[in-house]
This record gives structure tokens, sequence and C-alpha cells, in this order.
């Protein structure tokens, strides 16, 4: 199968959980801008392989559990989330807010895991979503390990979008800032990617591999209890060390 066929198939699954109702072979080809005879083909090979259903006479479509079962089977054993969740789920109870672990991604951050904390009011994310390397506490955590050249040389080869008002693109103020956060043990965001929303991350290392762990909030709450966050973040990260279950990078 060709990227361009894996692409488009994974466009049909994403069209469901888009839309959460049976569609049509018409209006899958339509919504994922697939040519009819290459939307059958594809819808043919995941009815084969029991991945979609016709749900009635109209012949309608709708994925089956298969794909639901397929995931938790793989979540359930990966080496990452089995050594990380448990703290993670502690992290988020402690200080009520959102919790994130992320890894780079060529030129982002992929976020793996996220643990949504209980307040009405709070980051939400979810585990696949993409995020820039420059303006996310996660990002800044995972770039600290760099020299600080070749970090410049990155920062200038890469795209520094503007997300919010507050977004750091300037490569100096960047390098100054990823500084200060390796002095400090932790990397903060104040509405540098979301408006009105503080992060704050720690990178954490597992077979020599380098994700981030981060806490991320409301402003006006993550801020006022900043010192507050911060110890339970650390905390956290220096449990897993101590526990070998994870290096500090």
């Amino acid at each position: 199968m060709s990227d361009t066929s894996v692409e488009r198939a994974f466009a049909i699954l994403e069209t469901f959980e888009r839309e959460r109702r049976p569609l049509s072979m018409k209006e899958l080809a339509d919504t994922c801008r697939i040519p009819a005879s290459t939307c059958h083909s594809l819808v043919h090979a995941l009815l084969k392989r029991a991945y979609l259903y016709q749900t009635g006479k109209g012949k309608d479509l709708y994925p089956t559990r298969r794909l639901y079962d397929m995931g938790a089977v793989i979540l359930a054993h990966d080496p990452v989330l089995q050594r990380l969740e448990p703290a993670m789920a502690a992290l988020r109870d402690a200080t009520r807010e959102t919790v994130i672990l992320g890894k780079r991604q060529k030129d982002a951050i992929v976020y793996l895991s996220v643990m949504e904390g209980p307040e009405v009011i709070r980051y939400s994310a979810a585990p696949g979503d993409l995020k820039p390397l420059h303006s996310t506490s996660i990002g800044k955590a995972l770039l600290s390990v760099m020299k600080p050249q070749d970090l410049r040389d990155l920062l200038q080869a890469q795209a520094r979008d503007r997300v919010t008002d507050s977004t750091i693109t300037d490569i100096e103020a960047l390098v100054a800032n990823i500084e200060q956060g390796r002095k400090a043990g932790c990397f903060v965001t104040r509405g540098e990617n979301v408006a009105d929303v503080t992060a704050v991350a720690a990178p954490v290392a597992i077979n020599n591999e380098l994700f981030g762990l981060a806490v991320a909030g409301p402003s006006h709450r993550m801020d006022s209890r900043s010192d507050a966050v911060v110890a339970a973040l650390t905390a956290t990260r220096d449990a897993l060390v101590e526990q070998g279950l994870a290096g500090t990078g």
C-alpha cells in the first residue's frame, strides 16, 4: 500500500471520529476529497478486515469495535506509558491540572499521553496532537539538551511562527529562555502556545530516549500556585529517577 493510500485510509477513519455518525460511500469520498473509485477500494479493504461494517439497508458505514480493542491492547503494552502513567495520574491529582507526556518528532512535539485535570476550566489536548518546539514547555525541555550553537542552528533552520502574542520568536531570546530553564531545572511557557495557558515541563529519559513531562492549566491558576506546581513536577521526576523508572536526560 502506498503512502497516499495509507493517508487516505486514515483520513476515512478520522472522518468518522469527527462526524460521529454512519456515513455513505459518497459522503466519505466527498469529505475526504478522494476519487470515488479509490474510496470504494479503501472501504472494501477496511470492510474485509472488519474495521468497518454496513449499518443497514442504506449501506451506510461505521467503524467496528475492532479499532477500539486493538488500540486498548497496544496502549496497555506501551513500555513508556506503563512506566510513567501511574506517576502522571498522581501528579494530576496533586496539581489538579492537565498532565502531558510528549516526545520530539522531527520539528514538533507529539503528545503521547494527556491526563486532563478535574477542574471545569482546564487545558484540553489529545494524544497525537502535534505542537511547535519553540512555543511549548516540553519543546523547550527537549531542546535544552542541545549544545548552544547546535540549538541556534536548529532554530535558524526551522519556522518560529508567532503562535500567540506572547510567543518568543527571536533566536537569542529563545536560547536565553531555555538556558534559564536549564538552570532552574524546569521550563515554563506563559501564553506562548495557547493564550492564557501556563505550562511547566521537565525532561525525563527512558532507555536513553528523552521525553518531556508537563503540567498545564489556565494562567491565573497556574501562576498563583507556581511554586507548588513546580515542586510537584520536580518531585515526580525525582521519584521516577529514584525508582529507576527514568533518568534526567
